[in-house]
């Protein structure tokens, strides 16, 4: 697979292999084991037991096979809007709360902290282009599947808003808040619940975006004893 390839499969949702998914794998474990100067091509072939000529088939070139383990990094986050259907708000809450909390563990994760510190330190480098790798391959594919789930809320009349990318920010910026800066700077988090965060975040964002019809005593009830700050 080309870098070509990889880039085409992210956006036709196109998996990988049981055999690639394992070398992207290795590939991640190196990178959160050793930084940037592990992150070679005979280094992954090494580790993921497999021929450089494989990886250059499959991935391409070096920022190839980077984009690959955004891509496949970015595929943990369990994204994918379900039918609302007839249970209403309730429904739209847990998918919303689902997706929020994964999306917490992922990006609390060694690998996205591995990964986004790799980007920062390459920003200083004139001809790096691994921030717009992890914004295309890894932020990117979360923000249209989520936004797809807002949509789908607003076609149900649940929730009111007029640019669905400033309220999918406004979601993002509610769930994630300063956890990248704090992770980057060693915080470990050991008494963070991701759960009760993204319960939390979920909950303030239905009071701001929630349809009128929606937030009345019986929609205010289920965010009822989640007033939690921090």
């Amino acid at each position: 697979m080309t870098e070509t390839a990889v880039r085409r499969s992210h956006f036709t949702g196109e998996a990988y292999s049981a055999r690639q998914n394992a070398v992207l794998e290795s590939a991640l474990a190196l990178l959160v084991e050793g930084g940037e100067r592990a992150l070679t091509t005979a280094s992954v072939a090494r580790a993921a037991n497999c021929s450089k000529e494989s990886l250059y088939k499959w991935f391409g070139d070096r920022d190839g096979l980077l984009a690959a383990m955004i891509t496949f990094q970015s595929s943990k986050v369990r994204a994918e809007p379900r039918p609302i259907g007839e249970a209403g708000l309730p429904a739209l809450r847990a998918q919303l709360i689902g997706i929020a909390a994964n999306l917490l563990r992922v990006l609390a994760g060694e690998v996205s902290v591995a990964l986004n510190r790799l980007a920062i330190g390459q920003a200083r480098r004139d001809a790096a282009d691994l921030g717009h790798l992890v914004l295309e391959h890894g932020r990117r594919p979360i923000e249209t599947r989520l936004s797809a789930l807002l949509d789908a809320g607003r076609d149900a009349g649940l929730l009111s808003f007029d640019d669905t990318r400033e309220a999918y920010r406004t979601l993002y910026g509610l769930v994630v808040r300063d956890m990248h800066v704090r992770l980057l700077l060693g915080d470990s988090l050991d008494e963070w619940s991701p759960s009760a965060r993204a319960e939390e975040a979920i909950d303030q964002f239905l009071r701001l975006y929630g349809a009128e019809e929606t937030t009345g005593p019986a929609s205010k009830k289920a965010g009822a004893g989640n007033e939690r700050t921090g």
